[in-house]
């Protein structure tokens, strides 16, 4: 695995390195020990599926809250999504910023996501699916999101949205999360 940093203070995105041959392809897509370069120390204790069927979908922009902020790995496993992370963690030289980069089954890409980060995608194909490592369980009444389609995010989607969520869709602005925060 090759770890690039991301201009989020804390994120990376990782390229796997296969090896292929007449049988097909072989790629390792997580080792505690090459994690460690990264300093990632938690255990991921639930693996998510996500299957999308139409292109265009969005989901997100998903967080849960302290104490259970979780660090994410997410890979693309069909299909294409253009996968993007907001830092919301108040003292990070990189706060309120966003990045989005493209996953595929095609680029072998994963996003590697830490705690304080909003998380969310859009399918940039029919049938994709994601698979997501996650640190944290999912806990019931302490999760949240931002509104994917906030202008204060300034996020260009690159397709027209086509599936949200009533959830998704009435997420509030970023502005809302901070009120009376200074």
């Amino acid at each position: 695995m090759i770890f690039h940093k991301t201009p989020l203070e804390g994120a990376y995105y990782i390229d796997l390195e296969p090896f292929s041959d007449e049988r097909g392809l072989f790629a390792r897509t997580f080792c505690q020990k090459e994690f460690e370069q990264i300093d990632h120390q938690k255990p991921f204790v639930q693996l998510n599926h996500s299957r999308n069927t139409y292109k265009g979908t969005i989901r997100g922009m998903h967080f849960q809250n302290p104490p259970f902020a979780e660090i994410k790995l997410v890979r693309c496993i069909r299909g294409a999504v253009y996968d993007v992370l907001i830092d919301l963690r108040k003292n990070s030289p990189t706060f309120l910023q966003h990045y989005g980069i493209e996953l595929s089954e095609s680029n072998l890409r994963m996003i590697y996501i830490p705690e304080g980060f909003a998380h969310g995608f859009q399918t940039l194909e029919d049938h994709s699916e994601l698979i997501y490592h996650h640190t944290e369980f999912y806990t019931p009444g302490v999760e949240s999101g931002l509104k994917f389609d906030d202008l204060n995010l300034g996020i260009n989607w690159p397709i027209p949205p086509t599936i949200i969520s009533d959830k998704d869709q009435n997420h509030p602005p970023i502005d809302h999360l901070f009120e009376g925060i200074e």
